[in-house]
């Protein structure tokens, strides 16, 4: 870029209050406000659920139902405002998508399916890395607008947070691949039109340097995707099979033995995607306290109050990732940092609520916002698994920010 195409660029870029201000008016004409932070209780739907329990219809209607509006913010110049411009968006540095994703809590909108986050967080800049050109001008664009949607084909039942151990198969036939093994806890894998698989192509090599990429399309011959019933109720995540599916070597996703690379950076993206998980419920938390007038209790405030501060922490430490990621760094282990502290934040707010409500989160009493916190309560420990389970967290913080000795791998020799 020239110094002049630079300048030019600077000055396109809006001021924060203006960009805010001009997003607010746009969400104004297209969408209701939401009154969130000072709900009145006992009035519209109440759901805290980690893990939507829905039926299969209900299920492909939120989806149609997010993806119309993603579409349309998109189309709007709203959407992927930080994404260069080539791929849709408008090259505004990152902390403009944080100002988007603000303004919208105060608008009642659909509520964002947990595939669009991996759509578009995960998976599109996962090939917008790695990706060839052809495979950047058909999948990134159409992923950011939810055209199309994508899940995680990763963990397997022998490979769960030792995703270098995956035994699914992937063989060179010609100019195409056959793919064989299990994939599971895959979300929304029965609405995707695709997935990234992580396969094992060369058995031969280091398990680390034996695994090849593949963006598999979930119509194909030989994919059947069945969904796991959680036990909070919902079916969001699932095991899919890989019978000799045909790959063509188009869809290899970077270079043959890079696949460990590949997924590395997609599970960055997710755990810094998963940091702002449960940041959402605390004013429901303080609802119910006082609903219940049990906000004048000092132990049950103290714990409160705990919670508050430590949510705050979290929302500055995925403030200081969105920074770097704007400035330009790689994803570092910060991204660890925020999914550790979210699902302690997660397991708290449970905590909490579980000594709030007592007998009210076993027994529905029909009571508005009580029993729903069952989802909540049960539905918090997968995510101490999913993204990368808090032990692999503690290890990668350990050896990259403490500096400790790393830990005995038969892989590495």
């Amino acid at each position: 870029m020239t110094v002049t195409e630079q300048d030019q660029a600077e000055a396109e870029v809006p001021g924060p209050e203006a960009f805010r201000a001009g997003f607010r008016a746009w969400l104004a004409s297209v969408a209701r406000p939401r009154r969130e932070e000072t709900f009145t209780w006992g009035q519209g739907d109440f759901s805290v659920a980690v893990f939507d329990d829905r039926t299969p219809e209900e299920e492909a209607e939120a989806v149609a139902a997010g993806r119309k509006w993603e579409s349309e913010k998109f189309d709007a110049g709203w959407g992927a405002v930080d994404w260069p411009r080539e791929f849709g968006g408008r090259g505004l540095p990152h902390r403009y998508a944080g100002i988007v994703r603000h303004e919208e809590a105060a608008f009642d909108l659909p509520r964002r399916n947990e595939l669009f986050g991996v759509t578009q967080s995960l998976i599109a800049p996962t090939i917008r890395t790695w990706g060839t050109d052809e495979q950047r001008a058909r999948f990134v664009r159409a992923l950011l607008r939810t055209d199309v949607l994508a899940c995680q084909l990763f963990s397997e039942p022998g490979a769960g947070s030792d995703l270098a151990s995956v035994s699914t198969r992937a063989v060179r036939d010609g100019d195409a691949w056959v793919l064989s093994g299990q994939k599971v806890w895959s979300s929304g894998a029965q609405s995707a039109q695709w997935g990234e698989a992580i396969c094992r192509s060369d058995p031969d090599a280091s398990k680390h340097a034996g695994l090849t990429a593949f963006l598999v399309p979930m119509d194909a011959p030989g994919v059947t995707v069945r969904p796991i019933r959680q036990m909070s109720g919902g079916t969001s995540f699932n095991e899919v099979f890989l019978d000799e599916v045909r790959v063509p070597d188009s869809l290899r996703l970077g270079p043959e033995g890079a696949g460990w690379k590949v997924a590395l950076t997609t599970l960055a993206a997710e755990r810094m995607d998963s940091g702002g998980l449960g940041g959402g419920t605390m004013h429901k938390v303080i609802a119910l306290a006082r609903h219940l007038e049990r906000n004048g209790d000092p132990v049950l405030r103290d714990r409160i109050a705990d919670l508050w501060i430590r949510t705050r922490v979290q929302s500055m430490n995925n403030q200081r990732i969105a920074a770097q990621l704007a400035s330009g760094q790689e994803p570092g282990p910060q991204g660890s940092i925020g999914k550790l502290a979210a699902t302690a934040n997660m397991r708290r707010t449970s905590d909490v609520v579980s000594s709030l409500l007592g007998c009210r989160l076993t027994a529905d009493s029909g009571e508005w916002g009580t029993y729903a916190w069952g989802e909540q309560v049960l539905g918090a420990p997968g995510y101490r698994i999913a993204g990368g389970s808090d032990e692999i967290q503690r290890t990668i913080i350990g050896e990259r920010v403490l500096g400790l000795p790393r830990e005995p791998s038969p892989g590495r020799g």
